[in-house]
């Protein structure tokens, strides 16, 4: 009888879970966020959403990504994107930046504002940086100080850090088309898996 009811227990609370509102997931980037060259549902986006479905905990995962977005253009826009709830926020945004050398402190200054509206707006949404390189020819200084606007954030804000959002992807001629800098579907496919285990625990 103890056994039955239990099971009974696991079966509401299963139903009970199923039927809460998902959790919506924002990525907030550029093009690898919007997976340019792919359709969008080739994108690492997309993909996770679909990994993180398999469990009990629902997810809603939105895509905001923008090709050739910058961390001024994000600033730009992002009031406009927070019409809509959100529970975790994801910030994929600066290489643009370090690719065309703009200053570091625009790019951290304008990062931490875009951060800042979402927690005004959204108090218990939890932040998560999107880490990113750029190539060295950028010079030593420029691409350490870059590198570290990331996780110097991530501890101002107490958000979560992926450190390198490319990682295991970047440099691989098979996991990126013919641009080198774009992952391919591979290459979407193992950020995916990658952010799934940092996802399952924010949700």
């Amino acid at each position: 009888m103890v056994v039955g009811k239990k099971a009974v227990l696991i079966a509401i609370l299963s139903l009970f879970s199923s039927l809460q509102s998902p959790k919506v997931i924002l990525f907030f980037g550029d093009s690898l966020t919007a997976g340019y060259g792919l359709s969008p549902e080739d994108a690492f986006p997309a993909l996770l959403e679909t990994e993180l479905n398999k469990s009990v905990k629902k997810v809603k995962v939105v895509n905001a990504g923008l090709s050739g977005e910058t961390s001024a253009g994000g600033l730009s826009r992002i009031d406009w994107i927070l019409r809509q709830p959100v529970d975790v926020f994801v910030l994929e945004l600066g290489a643009n930046d370090g690719l065309r050398g703009l200053p570091i402190e625009q790019t951290r200054k304008n990062l931490q504002s875009i951060i800042d509206k979402v927690t005004s707006k959204y108090p218990n949404c939890k932040i998560v940086l999107a880490g990113m390189m750029v190539p060295p020819n950028m010079g030593k200084q420029y691409t350490d100080e870059f590198k570290n606007i990331y996780p110097d954030l991530a501890s101002k804000n107490k958000a979560t850090l992926i450190s390198f959002i490319l990682e295991g992807v970047a440099g691989n001629e098979k996991l990126n088309q013919a641009d080198g800098i774009h992952p391919n579907v591979e290459g979407h496919k193992i950020i995916a898996n990658n952010l799934k285990p940092v996802f399952e625990k924010l949700i």
